[in-house]
């Protein structure tokens, strides 16, 4: 714990599921229209809804439905994955599903800040690194896959790769400073003290 309190993120380590393909963007991470919650409660519920199942709600054969991968926590995904809108309701449901990290060749800016702010961990690595873990995975599902910030690199059985994160992000999640509540509540005294101060809040 960072001394705001705050949850240090030092890496993850779990199951991995893959979801194949580039341009994955936030509508087919959560429909618009499952976005009734300002709370983001039941989510995780409609992650991929649309690709998930047809019309008739029959599933459609989708990785999050793959009982292999039942109780995984990284996401390893290939190119521009969480394009389109800025929503944060993607990383939420994703994080509500189970994803607690995110392995991929690129993540699009808005999404990967999104992450952040959530301590999701999202690293990028290269694209044929990426395609030997998806390949590994989808081979032994059972396995565990580790992310360690701090060194930079994700293991898996048989395998290793340098991952990357910009410094800023890296540094957040490492000392705990990714929670905005949680630094806010550091400055307590600060704040209060503000706004003794402030004629306006003190009824003039």
């Amino acid at each position: 714990m960072s001394k705001s309190g705050a949850a240090r993120v030092v890496g993850h380590r779990g199951r991995g599921v893959v979801v194949r393909g580039n341009d994955v963007d936030t509508d087919q991470i959560i429909p618009a229209r499952y976005m009734t919650s300002i709370r983001f409660a039941g989510l995780e519920e409609f992650v991929f809804r649309d690709v998930r199942v047809n019309a008739a709600g029959e599933p459609k054969g989708h990785p999050f439905d793959d009982r292999r991968f039942r109780g995984a926590s990284i996401l390893i995904v290939n190119k521009n994955f969480g394009c389109g809108s800025s929503r944060e309701h993607a990383p939420q449901a994703l994080q509500r599903w189970g994803i607690q990290a995110l392995i991929g060749e690129s993540f699009a800016e808005i999404f990967f800040g999104n992450c952040v702010a959530l301590g999701i961990v999202a690293v990028t690595a290269a694209p044929e690194d990426v395609a030997k873990l998806m390949d590994a995975v989808e081979l032994d599902p059972a396995q565990d896959v580790q992310i360690d910030l701090e060194k930079l690199v994700a293991t898996w059985r048989g395998g290793s790769a340098p991952v990357r994160m910009p410094d800023g992000a890296r540094k957040q999640l490492l000392d705990g400073s990714w929670d905005a509540m949680g630094t806010l509540l550091e400055a307590r005294e600060q704040i209060l003290a503000k706004v003794a101060a402030l004629p306006y809040a003190r009824g003039f």
